[in-house]
């Protein structure tokens, strides 16, 4: 099998490519910088350098590959999706896995782009996996700032909860989908083992680092005028403000099976994650 992995230098794409590694293949990727993939992967990999908004630089990636990994983000989420999945149809791929999102299900802006983006693929023919994953526990990382010089954390989200996974889970389950083909025409929505408040997990990343921190509500304004200062489109944070007030009204705490059912064993847990992660939250450790 000959693997493509877009979002190959990203948090989960890049995952992907050290398993499949680790299995002995040696995949593809698809990446816009040749030089971040090389210092990442050395030569264990087949480099391609192209966009996704570029079909042609996408097709010579595609000739001679069975099965596709795609990642998009953002507002381009639905074109990108279908305009990849015609290529990959065209180039005789034969298993496309989309990395989407469980909020498909609230039809959210995020979820919404993602859900346009999976009846793009639907339409095309081609064969496909949707791996749909909750809140990432890597978006937490933002906090990092706020923590490091405040011990202050600020949500929208008041008392809701969320079920945030792990990126090596969601790596795990897209792997083995894109190698046994055991859940083509699936969709898999994954979450991590327990659904959290913001104020939890406040508490949860003050335990790994030995600081007391204080979770403080905010407002959706608020919360609107500190994420568009980060630089963000006006979609982009009309979409974070509304996925922030869904898991405010209880609306994006559900918790899948789907982790044991596929790996048979219990998705990582927040508190490893934050061991893990607790020098980025902390100067000294």
């Amino acid at each position: 099998m000959t693997y493509l992995i877009t979002g190959a230098t990203g948090d989960v794409g890049s995952r992907v490519v050290e398993r499949l590694l680790q299995c002995g293949d040696r995949p593809r990727v698809f990446v816009r910088e040749e030089k971040k993939a090389r210092s990442r992967f050395g030569d264990r990999v087949e480099v391609f350098v192209g966009d996704l908004s570029d079909p042609t630089s996408l097709r010579a990636a595609l000739e001679g590959v069975q099965a596709l990994f795609l990642v998009n983000t953002g507002p381009q989420i639905p074109v990108q999706d279908e305009g990849a999945a015609k290529v990959a149809k065209a180039r005789g791929v034969k298993h496309l896995v989309k990395l989407s999102s469980m909020d498909v299900e609230q039809g959210l802006a995020i979820g919404r782009w993602h859900e346009r983006g999976e009846a793009a693929i639907r339409a095309s023919g081609i064969p496909f996996t949707f791996v749909q994953p909750t809140g990432f526990m890597s978006n937490l990382l933002a906090w990092a700032p706020s923590i490091k010089a405040e011990g202050v954390i600020r949500s929208s989200t008041g008392d809701g909860r969320r079920a945030f996974i792990h990126s090596d889970d969601i790596a795990a389950v897209a792997t083995r989908v894109l190698t046994t083909r055991e859940y083509d025409g699936e969709s898999l929505p994954i979450t991590g083992p327990e659904a959290l408040s913001y104020a939890e997990v406040t508490v949860k990343l003050g335990a790994a680092i030995g600081r007391q921190l204080t979770f403080q509500p905010i407002s959706d304004e608020e919360a609107r005028q500190r994420y568009a200062a980060t630089g963000a489109s006006s979609l982009e944070t009309e979409a974070h403000v509304s996925l922030w007030r869904a898991i405010r009204e209880g609306r994006l705490g559900n918790i899948t099976d789907n982790i044991e059912r596929i790996l048979g064993r219990k998705p990582i847990a927040m508190d490893q994650w934050a061991i893990e992660n607790r020098a980025a939250f902390a100067d000294e450790i």
